[in-house]
């Protein structure tokens, strides 16, 4: 092992001391935490012509403290009347409040059971991508999909939006017919005659894992508890690249017990999808991004299926706790590549990961406290948290005390956590507690030797953490420093790199390279061609960085058709840095923002000004 660089440490070394003061969840206006949520039945329209979905969501509730008023989180929604057990009652949708929208007041009384809202969605509705036909991969039939995390599902319905308020839920969705409606839910596998769709959640989920997508949908089965959706004319694609879901939900199983949801399927929807992917109950979310023709990038699906342990069946109590879903869903995606794949190409996951890790401390500041574990979001957006230190200081953590205690001790633990806290929320000092209790025992030397404090109240990269420099990419910093110094390369060095070596190949270019380097690369990889968008990205960014416009019309064309945040934000800023760059970065942004999902406009919003 090696210890990682770049180490920011405030903290000395000291027994584990845990705070455990627990916080509300500030992201929440409603009052769920008083008055319990049991199920919400809902019943909507979704009308494509208004962009607008309409109807009534009735939650049932548990007044165990005989309030006197329910309040629920809502976003834009327009709320015609509300019912009590029947009877209409007056109510107060308050004055929006920055990040957090409009608090819905309710008058109830000790024995209120129901609640049934009518309401309508807005033109702000966050959470909402409406597509017109164009949009679309199949450019026939336009395409609706929700994106809730991290407090969006307020925009679509009025709830108690936070991720540690689980309940169930029931659904009727009409849509226009000759349209499929899915959500986190039991879900039909073809298109039906009526256009009316009926939907069960019989586990408790919070709203983040609300979802729901309307379009011209076809599935595929991969296994028995497996399958794939996706547009017609990409079914066949999707089909193909997912060959391999159903292992890796056993893989999965292997290492930290039964998958309890039921079936496993996966959504591949249009381009504009602002993010990698999303782990909406047994309908994950992804973007065609990962569809490159030869399962090089299904390494994300790995991602998500892992998040229906780590997240969906154990999940954060708050956004402050944001580690707990992404750190755990980051270790336990790379020990399912490695049993699936071989440590060799693990290893190269989690290099490529440190490298990640090291960029965001870079760009956050080594002393900021938004880089630590347990962060401090009131006052502010929580989106502001969803960085790479919750996925990677969190996986590299969970990694030490692997490395500290041996793997066969932590995964029992781990399993033993998965099974005692299915279903529940937890925040990060009960996680410390339940550490300390069932692992680390209070052995002051393990304490110390990890170093808790440092990773989780303290800033940047602690001094203790792991590094294995994989074998493999030993060779391609060979190949690299060959190709600097002007000697060619070896084809059949090369002809075996995954997309993990070639992304540390140009990762790790200097920032500017010559316009003949440029070309030799071009000429003899034919990056500005490639299929692989991670590859793509990197290329684009290093031909905006050097001024190579051979890439350029290829880059239009991959902004063009690209809506993932992870892709366009790189490609904006780089673009932002010179004169030149920032008339091209304005009219491209102009040509095909609304290919991009609201939640990308706004992140781009920022960086081309």
């Amino acid at each position: 092992m090696t210890a990682c660089h770049n180490a920011a440490q405030t903290n000395t070394p000291n027994p584990l001391k845990i705070d455990t003061t627990t916080s509300k969840d500030v992201h929440t206006q409603s009052n769920a935490d008083k008055i319990t949520l049991k199920h919400l039945d809902l019943d909507i329209k979704v009308d494509f012509n208004a962009k607008q979905i309409s109807g009534v969501a009735k939650w049932s509730i548990d007044n165990k403290d005989s309030l006197i008023e329910l309040k629920l989180d809502t976003y834009d929604l327009s709320v015609d009347s509300i019912f009590a057990d029947g009877k209409k009652v007056k109510f107060l949708l308050d004055s929006q409040v920055k990040y957090l929208g409009a608090a819905l007041y309710i008058p109830i009384k000790a024995d209120t059971r129901t609640i049934s809202i009518y309401y309508k969605t807005g033109k702000n509705a966050i959470a909402l991508q409406w597509l017109g036909p164009q949009q679309t991969h199949d450019k026939k039939h336009p395409f609706l999909y929700t994106q809730s995390e991290s407090i969006y599902a307020r925009s679509w319905i009025p709830c108690a939006d936070g991720p540690g308020i689980r309940y169930t839920y029931s659904a009727r969705v009409e849509v226009p017919k000759g349209l499929m409606a899915l959500m986190s839910a039991h879900n039909p596998q073809q298109i039906n005659d009526s256009g009316i769709y009926h939907f069960d959640m019989e586990i408790p989920v919070p709203a983040y894992l609300m979802a729901l997508a309307v379009g011209d949908i076809a599935f595929k089965s991969i296994d028995e508890r497996t399958g794939v959706y996706a547009e017609p004319g990409m079914i066949d694609k999707a089909r193909y690249e997912f060959e391999d879901v159903g292992k890796m939900v056993s893989a999965a199983e292997k290492l930290y017990g039964p998958y309890r949801w039921g079936r496993y399927d996966v959504l591949v929807l249009p381009p504009g999808f602002p993010i990698g992917g999303m782990e909406n109950p047994r309908l994950t979310f992804c973007t065609p991004t990962i569809i490159a023709g030869d399962r090089s990038l299904v390494n994300l699906i790995t991602h998500e299926l892992a998040h229906s342990w780590s997240g969906n069946l154990v999940t954060n109590a708050t956004w402050n706790d944001f580690w707990l879903n992404e750190g755990f869903t980051d270790y336990f995606e790379h020990r399912i590549s490695e049993a699936m794949y071989g440590k060799s190409y693990a290893d190269m996951i989690w290099e490529l990961g440190y490298q990640d890790f090291a960029v965001a401390v870079d760009e956050l500041g080594k002393n900021s406290k938004d880089t630590w574990l347990k962060l401090d979001l009131k006052g502010r957006d929580p989106d502001d948290g969803l960085t790479d230190i919750a996925y990677e200081k969190g996986a590299h953590f969970l990694k030490l005390i692997e490395n500290t205690l041996g793997r066969g001790k932590f995964d029992s633990f781990l399993k033993k956590y998965f099974d005692e806290h299915a279903f529940q929320t937890i925040n990060t000092e009960q996680f410390l507690i339940y550490l300390n209790d069932n692992l680390l025992k209070g052995d002051t030397t393990l304490i110390n030797k990890i170093n808790i404090n440092a990773w989780v109240y303290g800033p940047g990269i602690p001094a203790n953490c792991p590094r294995d420099y994989p074998e493999r990419f030993k060779a391609v910093d060979t190949a690299r420093n060959q190709f600097l110094a002007g000697k060619p390369i070896a084809k059949d060095i090369t002809s075996a790199w995954t997309t993990n070596e070639w992304l540390h190949f140009l990762r790790n270019m200097p920032p500017k390279l010559s316009l003949p380097q440029m070309k030799m690369l071009d000429d003899t990889y034919h990056f500005t061609k490639t299929g692989n968008s991670e590859i793509a990205d990197v290329w684009f960014v290093m031909s905006l960085a050097s001024n190579y416009k051979p890439a350029y019309p290829a880059m239009e064309k991959f902004l063009s058709s690209v809506g993932r945040r992870k892709f366009l934000e790189p490609l904006y800023t780089e673009m932002m840095k010179t004169p030149s760059g920032k008339e091209m970065a304005k009219r491209l942004y102009a040509k095909y923002k609304m290919n991009y999902h609201p939640l990308a406009q706004a992140s781009l919003e920022k960086i081309v000004k």
